[in-house]
């Protein structure tokens, strides 16, 4: 099943070096491409591509206006967004992931990267730099505003004890892979806990299920350990 992708980045130079190499596998394809924010959002909504390959600085409309109008869109919900930016220190890492962004990379990453870094995002998992994780800790979850919570804290409670395990290990940045051998369960359990928690959480996506571990204090923010690029 072939991975269908969109561009979004003003340099034009950029984004045909993004296309040569993402057209140059066998799953993946651009299907569209896009200079600036607000041709982004038109583009998605015309093409509804699997996910989208962001820049944060654009002209018109920004990469993160640009992701909360088409996450916003409840006919958009199966594209994900990944946001590729050298401004990964910017408060911006945290205003993108609680836009709905379900991942984020530096545009320094390897070819190898940014390929792996579209398919885990269009297979729902969310996927953060070190750098990305640790500004998102340090400048948004920390210290939420109330007006940016995306569920009261109380919602935590509908979890069962497993649930708020396995979201407590998904925040913690384990794969299901790890959580699975650290509670003893198969990573088919710990996905269906995981999809469960999104569902009661209404969350979008398991990058929105960690921020949401962390704003309603189910999760205390830790400095994570520098480490690759991978899937949380």
């Amino acid at each position: 099943m072939t991975i269908r992708v969109l561009l979004a980045d003003d340099q034009a130079l950029l984004r045909a070096t993004f296309r040569i190499l993402i057209d140059s596998t066998d799953d993946l394809t651009v299907i569209a491409e896009a200079a600036d924010g607000r041709e982004a959002v038109e583009l998605t909504e015309a093409h509804r591509p699997d996910v989208v390959v962001m820049d944060i600085r654009m002209p018109h409309l920004d990469g993160v206006a640009a992701t909360a109008e088409i996450c916003s869109r409840p006919e958009l919900t199966d594209t994900h967004i990944l946001v590729l930016t050298t401004f990964e220190n910017d408060e911006n890492v945290a205003k993108a992931v609680r836009a709905g962004a379900s991942g984020f990379l530096g545009k320094g990453v390897s070819p190898d990267v940014l390929l792996s870094g579209i398919r885990t995002v269009a297979a729902g998992e969310a996927l953060l730099s070190p750098t990305a994780t640790r500004t998102l800790i340090s400048r948004f979850l920390a210290t939420p505003d109330t007006d940016d919570l995306l569920v009261l804290p109380d919602a935590v409670k509908t979890l069962t004890d497993r649930e708020r395990e396995v979201v407590t290990l998904a925040a913690r940045g384990r794969s299901n892979a790890q959580i699975a051998d650290r509670l003893v369960l198969s990573p088919l359990t710990v996905r269906s806990h995981i999809q469960r928690a999104m569902t009661k959480l209404d969350a979008r996506d398991r990058a929105q299920l960690v921020v949401i571990a962390y704003q309603s204090g189910l999760v205390k923010p830790q400095p994570p350990a520098p480490g690759p690029a991978g899937a949380l």
